[in-house]
């Protein structure tokens, strides 16, 4: 079986990957549960009907926990191969270990800052679930991703719509801003964030730019999970997502404000839809779909 071509060589990592690495990967990492089962819905939408054939060879980028990249493993079958890049060095320890868990052999897993370049021309897919959408250069990250697939062959991201088709995010946020003021311009951040691709014609032209062809958009709406309590959807949202941001340049004003902030939020998730694995919110995103030329 031959193997992946070497990705390129490694710049020094960005204040993005930095800051992924030293706060937001132990954060992400605590919620894993959320973050993995709570997206299933979008993944049970999209998955079944990506172009991934036996013996493809398939990239996923910012593969995070590695759960897409396994589902894609297996549908490539054990004549293909499938590579998982990420800038988080515990979210590869994490997909590394569910790989080895399932003795999926052709599965690797790679560090790597997609904006950097990802190879050239030798995949036959790139997929991408809700990562694209932190590229801090989201032109040049997609066209790395074009770069990396054969002539003609097929990619597909999701990313989420707008704000207020989220409120599994916006509402939380909504509420805190309500005590405290939004980040400043030299908050540390995670990149343009979660609604940076949400306009459909904003990043159709994105894709243009970056040399893809064929380009269509799907919506695709599901509940997703905010936690399995009230007190973790609390958590999860004052550690992760615009929530998350605002609380935590907020500083001591936040942890003074924590008691009204927190029965604010209660408040919210106690209209929340419940079923026994814990509570659910409404999400939208975009199936995104494009080409690289052919040759």
């Amino acid at each position: 079986m031959p193997q992946h071509n070497t990705l390129p060589v490694a710049e020094p990592d960005s204040a993005f990957v930095d800051f992924w690495n030293a706060v937001l990967a132990p954060k992400f990492i605590r919620f894993r549960h959320i973050l993995v089962d709570g997206l299933s819905r979008h993944s049970a939408a999209v998955m079944p009907a990506l172009p991934v054939r036996a013996g493809d060879r398939v990239l996923d980028v910012g593969c995070g926990f590695g759960d897409t990249a396994l589902d894609l493993a297996n549908r490539v079958g054990p004549q293909g191969r499938v590579l998982g890049v990420d800038c988080c060095d515990a979210f590869l320890d994490c997909a590394r270990q569910i790989a080895g868990a399932a003795g999926t052999a052709n599965l690797d897993f790679a560090r790597h800052d997609a904006e950097l370049g990802l190879g050239g021309a030798e995949y036959d897919f790139v997929f991408a679930r809700f990562g694209t959408m932190f590229f801090s250069n989201p032109v040049r990250g997609l066209r790395s991703m074009r770069e990396a697939l054969k002539p003609g062959a097929r990619m597909a991201h999701i990313v989420w719509r707008r704000r207020e088709d989220n409120p599994w995010l916006h509402a939380p946020a909504t509420v805190v801003r309500q005590f405290l003021p939004a980040p400043g311009e030299d908050a540390q951040t995670c990149g343009p964030g979660p609604f940076s691709m949400a306009n459909e014609i904003v990043t159709g032209l994105k894709m243009e730019a970056a040399g893809f062809t064929d380009i269509h958009f799907q919506r695709i709406d599901a509940k997703v999970l905010v936690g399995r309590t009230i007190r973790e959807a609390i958590d999860f949202q004052l550690a992760i997502g615009p929530a998350g941001e605002t609380f935590r340049e907020a500083g001591a004003l936040a942890e003074q404000k924590r008691p009204e902030i927190e029965a604010a939020l209660t408040d919210l998730f106690a209209r929340a839809e419940t079923t026994e694995e814990g509570l659910w919110m409404d999400s939208s995103s975009w199936l995104i779909t494009a080409r690289a030329p052919d040759a």
